[in-house]
């Protein structure tokens, strides 16, 4: 399992990587692995105001449809336009295809999210149960 240790974590298997006052967000290798071939990835509105832990979009695979998770507050703006056209990028480069951007107010709240060792012990766990 990949975890890299320039990132933060959810427990429902987002990555968030900080770039000044935006946060990029994609979902983790353990995630992509257990979807298997991703087909298809609703991208949000940009200008949404989302909550942390608000359901914002899904992400559809073979096997299933899971539902993608604002990891912190903020506003959405980017979304990554070339997974319209190949959403198989998720798969090929998990922590390079981000989903969606968002400006945030506070960027404090990052720190909350989970490092990648509680990450790594999370997900460990969880595939252990």
């Amino acid at each position: 399992m990949n975890v890299p240790e320039n990132l933060k974590y959810t427990k429902s298997h987002e990555w968030v990587r900080l770039e000044g006052s935006k946060a990029y967000v994609g979902i983790t290798d353990y995630a992509q692995e257990t979807l298997g071939d991703i087909v298809y990835i609703e991208l949000p509105e940009t200008g949404a105001d989302v909550s942390a832990d608000e359901e914002l979009t899904t992400i559809e695979s073979v096997k299933a449809a899971e539902p993608i998770y604002s990891p912190l507050d903020g506003t959405v703006a980017e979304v990554n336009e070339d997974l319209n056209d190949k959403p198989e990028l998720i798969n090929q480069k998990p922590y390079e295809a981000f989903i969606f951007a968002l400006e945030l107010e506070d960027t404090g709240s990052y720190e909350s999210l989970m490092s990648p060792e509680e990450y790594t012990e999370f997900a460990e766990q969880e595939e252990n149960d």
